[in-house]
C-alpha cells in the first residue's frame, strides 16, 4: 500500500513539473526545433542510425528530453510531437504528444532521455488517435535496428509496428517503455496552431494546421533521412 502510494505520488510530481512545458507557444515552437536537433544527432551517430526504410513507414514520434526519476519507485514524463506519413510519401503537420509511465523496484538517480518511436503501420496511429494506448499492455515496442541496413535487427522476424531508439544521459542507462502511455496532446496542439478546438485528426490527415518555419525544417530533415 505504501508503495502504490509513492508510486502515484512520485508520477504526480514528475507529471506536475512537466506539465507547464505547453504554457506558451514559443515552447511549443522550441519542441518542434528540439525534435530536429534529435532527429540530425541520433542519425549522426556513425554506424548507428535508423535505417531508412524504417523512416520511410507511416509515422514518427520524437520526444526530447524526456524526464526519468526514481528513489526506489519510478517515473517518467516526456513530450513530444507526432508526424505521419502519407501514400506520396509527404509528412504530416506535427501534433503534440505526452507519455507517462512509472515503475516499481531498487532505483536511484534520474535521467533524461531523447526517445525516437517509428510507426511501420497506421494501425497504432489510428489507435492512437482514438485515445491513449499503453506499451507493452495494448501494443507492443521492440528496440529498433541501426545502420544504413536491416541486418542486426533485435526483433529477429522484423515484424514488430513499433520501434524505439533513445539517446540516454543520467544514472540510469537505456530505456524501457514497458508501462508507458502515450496520448496526444490537444491542447499543446491547439496552442501552437493558435486554432481552438483544432482537430487532431485533421491535421494528419494535411486537412487543418499550417506550416511554419520550424515544421518545414524539420520535415526536410525527415526526408533526408528516409532517402536510401
Amino acid at each position: 500500500m505504501k508503495r502504490t502510494f509513492k508510486v502515484a505520488v512520485l508520477l504526480g510530481l514528475v507529471v506536475g513539473l512537466a506539465g507547464n512545458a505547453w504554457s506558451a507557444p514559443d515552447e511549443q515552437k522550441e519542441k518542434v526545433e528540439l525534435a530536429t536537433v534529435v532527429l540530425d544527432e541520433i542519425m549522426a551517430i556513425p554506424e548507428q542510425g535508423i535505417p531508412p526504410a524504417l523512416l520511410a513507414g507511416s509515422g514518427i514520434a520524437i520526444l526530447p528530453n524526456m524526464l526519468k526519476v526514481g528513489v526506489v519507485v519510478g517515473g517518467r514524463y516526456g513530450t513530444g510531437v507526432l508526424l505521419v506519413r502519407d501514400d506520396k510519401g509527404h509528412w504530416s503537420n506535427p501534433v503534440f504528444i505526452s507519455l507517462t509511465g512509472g515503475s516499481v523496484g531498487w532505483q536511484l538517480g534520474a535521467q533524461s532521455t531523447d526517445v525516437i518511436l517509428v510507426f511501420r503501420s497506421r494501425r497504432n496511429i489510428e489507435r492512437l488517435m482514438d485515445g491513449t494506448f499503453t506499451f507493452g499492455g495494448d501494443v507492443g515496442v521492440a528496440a529498433g535496428p541501426v545502420g544504413r541496413r536491416l541486418e542486426g535487427a533485435t526483433d529477429a522476424t522484423f515484424r514488430s509496428e513499433i520501434y524505439s531508439y533513445s539517446r540516454s544521459r543520467g544514472l540510469f542507462a537505456g530505456v524501457s517503455l514497458e508501462g508507458s502511455s502515450l496520448q496526444i496532446d490537444n491542447a499543446a496542439t491547439a496552442a501552437y496552431y493558435k486554432q481552438p478546438g483544432i482537430n487532431a485528426v485533421d491535421i494528419l490527415k494535411g486537412t487543418a494546421g499550417h506550416e511554419t518555419p520550424e515544421i518545414a525544417r524539420l520535415r526536410e530533415r525527415l526526408n533526408h533521412y528516409a532517402t536510401p
